[in-house]
């Protein structure tokens, strides 16, 4: 029985494989349009946009993996029948619960890996990901041009006489008016700095001007640090708990976890489906197989994202409990009345 099982398993993740790397391929291309479009608004260079990347990577996976089990296994079962090998196999008395005993470690490693990703790896990625994008988003607001006026930082009016090949600048100027009161700050090199999303001009050697009607006030300065009052919003993150418990984004945050709640139970719930679908007897039945899995992947998402609106997170178990007693009622019918 072990060969048999080894033998079985060995079919699968040959057509795992030969499935799995086309469908990752394609969703990684159509995700990375999705990040290029955001070199318009933000300049990333290739290692961000690998970064991006693999924050999206357990999103990749999540959604490429179940279907990919789904059909792999019920593509190596036809072929097993198409060889005439299942067919052996139950002449020689063993049962149809052979091959759903066979693919459950398999499918149960999976359900356990997506529950994995999407509940502990996803909102991890997900903060990362929106944070780094608002951290590029809050440099972009400061690309300064030199020699130009125009410039801003804050409240600060800001002259940059040149920059240099290091990133730094010379020669800077900034201007501020509050109220009746006019700062003038003047410094041979300036530099900024992003410390926690917060940034900072970092003047070095200069000389700092106050005036007023009644008064004037000259300091000079070996470093100054001036901060931006505009911070880049960064989301805090400690645990998975807190991300799904947060009220932020709740309404869309309760059909991702129903959704992903039951795109990790699908390997486990569709094995005698997958068993119905994959043991056909070549000579007396047409096969099928292409349109009942299309047919099979479309009406369990269909139902896992159309009833969430009317039953909420009992969608879940009503998912789940009607999937699995129509799927063991086509299998008793289909598989173990006949064999």
């Amino acid at each position: 029985m072990d060969r048999l099982q080894k033998y079985i398993l060995r079919n699968l993740s040959s057509l795992f494989l030969s499935i799995f790397l086309p469908l990752f391929a394609i969703a990684s291309v159509i995700f990375l349009i999705k990040l290029a479009t955001y070199t318009a608004v933000i300049q990333l260079s290739i290692w961000e946009m690998t970064k991006l990347y693999l924050f999206v990577l357990p999103e990749i996976l999540f959604y490429t993996l179940p279907v990919t089990f789904f059909i792999a296994a019920t593509l190596s079962l036809f072929k097993l029948s198409n060889d005439n090998e299942i067919i052996v196999l139950f002449a020689l008395g063993i049962k149809p619960k052979f091959l759903i005993k066979t693919l459950l470690k398999p499918a149960l490693l999976l359900s356990v890996v997506l529950a994995f990703d999407f509940f502990i790896l996803f909102p991890h990625a997900t903060v990362l990901s929106s944070n780094f994008i608002s951290y590029k988003k809050s440099e972009a607001k400061f690309n300064l041009a030199a020699s130009e006026f125009g410039n801003s930082f804050g409240d600060w009016l800001l002259y940059l006489g040149g920059k240099k090949d290091d990133g730094t600048y010379y020669k800077v100027f900034l201007f501020n008016k509050k109220g009746k009161e006019e700062i003038l700050i003047s410094a041979q090199k300036a530099q900024i700095i992003n410390d926690s999303g917060i940034l900072r001009l970092k003047l070095t050697d200069g000389e700092g001007y106050s005036y007023s009607t009644k008064k004037l006030s000259q300091v000079n300065f070996k470093t100054m640090l001036i901060n931006d009052t505009m911070k880049t919003h960064l989301h805090p993150y400690r645990k998975p708990l807190d991300y799904w418990l947060a009220k932020d984004r709740h309404k869309s945050k309760v059909h991702m976890f129903i959704t992903d709640t039951l795109l990790s139970l699908f390997p486990i719930i569709s094995l005698f489906i997958v068993v119905a679908i994959g043991v056909v007897q070549v000579r007396h039945q047409k096969s099928r197989v292409y349109l009942y899995l299309f047919l099979s992947i479309a009406l369990y998402y269909g139902f896992t994202v159309g009833l969430q609106n009317l039953l909420q997170f009992y969608t879940i178990p009503v998912v789940a409990i009607t999937w699995l007693l129509v799927t063991y009622f086509i299998y008793r019918k289909t598989i173990v009345n006949k064999f």
